[in-house]
C-alpha cells in the first residue's frame, strides 16, 4: 500500500508542469504589450495577473474563499478568438475554489456587480494543459461580471 501511494505521489508531482521566474517575466512581458496595443489600464499583482477594475459593483458584501460566485464572462485567446463565453441571461455558477487561479485571486474582496477584465498568465490558467479550444500555456483574456454570490 505503501508504494502504491508513493508511486501516485511520484507520478502527480512529474505531471506538474512549474515556472521559472524567467517563464513569469516572460508572460509579464506578454501581458503588458497585449495591455498596451489595446490601452488597457491593467494593474498587476503579484503575481503577474492583470486586472483592470471596469466597475466596482455594490454594496459591502466581498465575496471571500468558500463563496459561490454567479458570473457572466467572455474568454478569448491573445489573438483575440473566443473560446467560451455565458449565454445572456445564464451566468456560470462556482464555487471560488473550483475556478482557475486567476479567477479566484481577481475575485476576492469583489462586490456584486463588480466588472473586470483579466489577463491571466499560463500559471494561473490552464498551465500546461491543452484544453479543446484552448493550446498550453495560453495567456488568457477575460472580461467578467459579477452576477451575484452567496
Amino acid at each position: 500500500m505503501k508504494i502504491l501511494a508513493f508511486l501516485l505521489l511520484s507520478i502527480t508531482l512529474v505531471a506538474c508542469k512549474t515556472y521559472s521566474e524567467e517563464d513569469k517575466v516572460s508572460f509579464n512581458k506578454e501581458i503588458t504589450k497585449i495591455a498596451k496595443q489595446k490601452k488597457w489600464d491593467i494593474t498587476f499583482s503579484p503575481s503577474g495577473l492583470g486586472i483592470q477594475l471596469m466597475n466596482e459593483g455594490e454594496g459591502e458584501e466581498l465575496i471571500q474563499r468558500g463563496s459561490i460566485v454567479k458570473l457572466s464572462y467572455k474568454g478569448q485567446l491573445k489573438n483575440g478568438k473566443v473560446f467560451d463565453q455565458t449565454e445572456p441571461g445564464k451566468p456560470f455558477e462556482s464555487e471560488i475554489k473550483g475556478l482557475i487561479g486567476g479567477f479566484q485571486e481577481a475575485l476576492l474582496g469583489q462586490k456584486k456587480g463588480a466588472k473586470l477584465r483579466l489577463i491571466i498568465p499560463p500559471h494561473l490558467g490552464y498551465g500546461t494543459d491543452k484544453l479543446d479550444k484552448i493550446p498550453a500555456n495560453s495567456i488568457l483574456i477575460f472580461e467578467l461580471e459579477v452576477v451575484d454570490f452567496v
